[in-house]
């Protein structure tokens, strides 16, 4: 079976690790010159960073495995630390080395900065969400979630609001409160402790997954086609035409902004919220007290220690930042870091990287495509199409396993046709 994957980010990577593995002759094409799409390494002045902050969780399940899966271990490019939220007002919620749930239920109750009602409050609304196994009766946003449970105190501006924005990328305004839930379901409310812990990478973004599948996949006889975008996705009964060649299958695992050229009648998002890294290279002796740090300034969010004194600061969501020119936006983000007791020396090189379109908005009630389409033969894959997630690197490798996974189940089928072709 000769099957064609358009995209070569974490979904397309995934889907054709997964058909290869099968046995399929898998061609995958990337307008880019590397895989990774949004995840990828980049070159900033002779420096190999990534393109973007990213983050991962232990509960990252499926990624981690695919990244054994093609050769690249996990426990050998990341740093695995307890999860910590911390920032400069003093606020800390540190989760122990315990079982679960005792590590959340410890974590939450020695919180600083927070006093006993609201810890006991917020723990009660917690455990009320868990025997609702997350499943809230009506979507809304975050915010109005927040605000029927009475978490208005500091946990809300210090913990529930700044996690929300950094895992949906949309304010807690904005952002749809089921699949907040379904974040925290699979992350704090987890049976795994293990689940909660932050995977901090070692190595540029590249290395975790994007170069092993590349190796992995060229050693196993899958065709990897770099700088080729495809104009014309052509079905018929029995194949697929991209541009010109045929196939048996196709996965468009392509972003879902370039999704409708390809194929108009997908559901796509209908707005996209922004992300910047701000690359701040201090001397190598500057550290903050926990490699992830949330800043809580007028602009700044979350900053991430990547040692020898680099510090990435992440932007995330509209906001009074975009108007900012680089230049700008770096000094603004030097002075609240000093400002907070961080820093004692200005940044002596600056980097910034803009996504205008890094993700869909994570709305209530947002529209999902699925894997399957009108046509037999043709399924997407990437993180829009994962229903349970907001866009996420877990969702993308999920929906790109399935997606490959539901042309294995068929494929008795297609040779069945080829036989009679």
């Amino acid at each position: 079976m000769r099957a064609a994957v358009i995209g070569g980010g974490w979904a397309g990577i995934a889907a054709a690790v997964e058909l290869t593995a099968s046995g399929a002759h898998v061609t995958l094409i990337e307008a880019g010159r590397v895989l990774g799409g949004r995840a990828r390494s980049v070159n900033l002045d002779g420096r190999t960073l990534d393109n973007g902050q990213h983050i991962l969780l232990g509960a990252y399940r499926d990624t981690l495995a695919l990244m054994r899966r093609v050769g690249a271990d996990p426990d050998a490019l990341f740093e695995r630390q307890p999860l910590q939220v911390l920032d400069n007002t003093g606020f800390r919620l540190a989760l122990p080395n315990l079982p679960a749930p005792l590590n959340v239920a410890w974590g939450l109750l020695t919180a600083a900065a927070v006093h006993w009602p609201e810890k006991a409050k917020t723990a009660w609304w917690m455990q009320q969400v868990k025997w609702r196994k997350f499943q809230l009766a009506k979507d809304c946003t975050v915010a109005e979630w927040l605000d029927r449970a009475g978490q208005t105190g500091r946990l809300r501006r210090h913990l529930w609001e700044p996690l929300c924005l950094a895992a949906l990328n949309t304010p807690a305004e904005r952002a749809s409160a089921q699949i907040f839930a379904n974040v925290l379901r699979d992350s704090l409310g987890s049976p795994r402790r293990e689940d909660t812990d932050l995977l901090l990478p070692r190595v540029p973004f590249g290395q975790l997954l994007p170069e092993a599948a590349a190796a992995w996949l060229t050693a196993h006889g899958a065709d990897l086609r770099y700088g080729q975008r495809v104009r014309s996705i052509v079905p018929d009964e029995a194949r697929i035409a991209i541009d010109g060649e045929g196939f048996d299958a196709a996965i468009l695992a392509v972003a879902p902004h370039h999704l409708a050229a390809l194929w108009p009648e997908a559901p796509v998002p209908d707005a996209y919220e922004p992300i910047a890294t701000v690359y701040l290279q201090f001397s190598a002796k500057t550290t903050l007290p926990f490699p992830l740090y949330n800043l809580l300034g007028g602009i700044g969010q979350w900053v991430v220690d990547r040692g020898d004194g680099l510090l990435a600061c992440v932007l995330s969501g509209h906001g009074d930042w975009e108007a900012l020119d680089d230049e700008a936006l770096a000094t603004a983000l030097t002075e609240e870091l000093r400002a907070a007791g961080l820093l004692g020396s200005s940044a002596g090189w600056h980097k910034v990287i803009r996504e205008k379109r890094a993700t869909f908005t994570c709305r209530p009630n947002l529209p999902r495509a699925a894997s399957h389409t009108s046509h037999p033969r043709l399924y997407l894959a990437g993180d829009h199409t994962w229903a349970d997630y907001p866009a996420t690197l877990e969702g993308a490798v999920r929906s790109g396993l399935r997606a490959a996974g539901e042309i294995i189940s068929t494929r008795s089928k297609f040779q069945s046709q080829q036989l009679h072709r």
